[in-house]
């Protein structure tokens, strides 16, 4: 049973896997696929030497789990944003053609400011409706860019895209509501985010969050990511941040110990395959 050398808190790793993904599950196939779109990640990452991690909910499976948490339906890896430029530049001529790449630059309707790898050969609806309109709908992985910046630029920054889902989400014209989200999306991108940035590099920001346009922040030590190393994850070895007890430890609290098994949440509603 997988141990924490600080906090000595067992579990049984396989009930667990038998209760929520054994394999041949709907679960347990997502996760496969999402494994496969990050292990070809830290392959194209290692050939052009851009350190990436993964964190989140994902960093705590990798060490609690040593792979997903067995309920989990998502994956998240980050990278600071000078290599989240280089990473977009190079990831279009190096994915697969069964994975692709969505941005707000290749896929007009979506808003979000971090990118996700699609896998093509999956439709995924997630609970929120917001992948409606998007044109790749497979299982997909996050990319999320972090940012050095002054804290109170982010705090401003969050409500001006964070508004574009509360039109997203009340709006009765889809047309009309992504017509505006997309106008806001492209002022925020081109003009207000540069123009925050600016400031916090004038001003010489410290502080790492994610990128402007996310719009929610939790702040880290970078002390905590860098340097880098790897740890098991399922059946690959994947980057993790240095000093991984204390970032989780400071998003989670004592991390070893397992949520109430009997109310999880989850992203998605619907889920097919398509190369069986």
């Amino acid at each position: 049973m997988p141990t924490d050398p600080q906090t000595k808190t067992p579990f049984d790793a396989e009930a667990l896997k038998a209760r929520f993904n054994p394999e041949g599950s709907q679960l347990r196939r997502h996760q496969r696929k999402m494994l496969e779109m990050v292990v070809e990640l830290d392959r194209i990452c290692r050939k052009h030497d851009i350190p990436y991690f993964l964190y989140g909910g994902t960093l705590l499976g990798a060490i609690r789990h040593n792979g997903f948490i067995p309920w989990d339906d998502d994956l998240d890896v980050a990278v600071l944003r000078k290599d989240y430029l280089r990473l977009m530049e190079i990831l279009p001529s190096e994915l697969p053609q069964h994975i692709a790449l969505q941005t707000n630059d290749t896929d007009p309707n979506y808003f979000y400011f971090f990118a996700k790898l699609r896998d093509r050969r999956s439709l995924l609806e997630e609970e929120c409706p917001y992948d409606q309109v998007f044109k790749e709908r497979g299982v997909y992985i996050d990319i999320f860019p972090f940012e050095r910046m002054r804290l109170w630029t982010h705090l401003v920054g969050e409500p001006l895209q964070g508004h574009t889902f509360k039109i997203f989400r009340t709006s009765k014209n889809r047309q009309w509501a992504m017509r505006r989200i997309r106008a806001i999306t492209w002022v925020n991108k081109h003009l207000t985010f540069p123009a925050l940035r600016l400031i916090s590099r004038i001003t010489c920001g410290r502080t790492l969050t994610y990128d402007y346009g996310i719009p929610f922040h939790i702040v880290y030590d970078e002390r905590d990511i860098f340097p880098l190393t790897t740890h098991e994850f399922e059946d690959a070895q994947l980057s993790v941040p240095g000093n991984s007890h204390h970032m989780l430890q400071t998003q989670y609290g004592d991390y070893m110990q397992l949520p109430d098994l009997d109310h999880l949440g989850g992203h998605v509603n619907k889920l097919e395959f398509f190369d069986d």
